[in-house]
């Protein structure tokens, strides 16, 4: 069975969502979507991490025994966007991403950041299946600051 697909961006460009077809939720592009939710859901925060207040976030079922879900790019949000930040962005993106590794379920995962100056960040993901030809998912982040 497939999982539910959840394109990113929504049909209004704002945040990712599930598409009805035929009066059913549209399947398909597990990989994908697992990519997604891997970049897009709040990661907990680390202790050694600096945040505003005291929510370190993070998804409710994470029990720290094994892989976190999500990714720590949020605590990115208030920075100036910077050639350093653009760096983290990818370490935080690999940190996400990581699990696919692990799993065997990609052989390769490659990110690439790139500022749009004066407020734009573009994200580049490429990955290969085993046995498959390389595909990409991209996005693009507006900073506030």
């Amino acid at each position: 069975m497939s999982d539910i697909r959840t394109p990113w961006p929504a049909p209004d460009g704002s945040s990712a969502d599930w598409v009805v077809v035929s009066g059913d939720l549209q399947q398909g592009n597990d990989l994908e979507t697992a990519i997604y939710i891997s970049l897009f859901t709040d990661r907990l925060a680390r202790d050694d991490d600096k945040i505003d207040g005291t929510d370190r976030r993070g998804w409710w079922a994470d029990t720290g025994e094994t892989y976190l879900i999500g990714s720590r790019l949020w605590l990115l949000r208030r920075q100036k966007l910077t050639s350093a930040i653009a760096g983290k962005a990818v370490d935080f993106c690999r940190e996400a991403l990581q699990w696919l590794l692990d799993d065997s379920i990609v052989s390769s995962i490659t990110v690439q950041t790139r500022i749009i100056h004066p407020r734009t960040l573009l994200v580049g993901i490429t990955y290969q299946e085993p046995g498959k030809s390389a595909q990409s998912v991209k996005d693009s982040w507006v900073w506030e600051n």
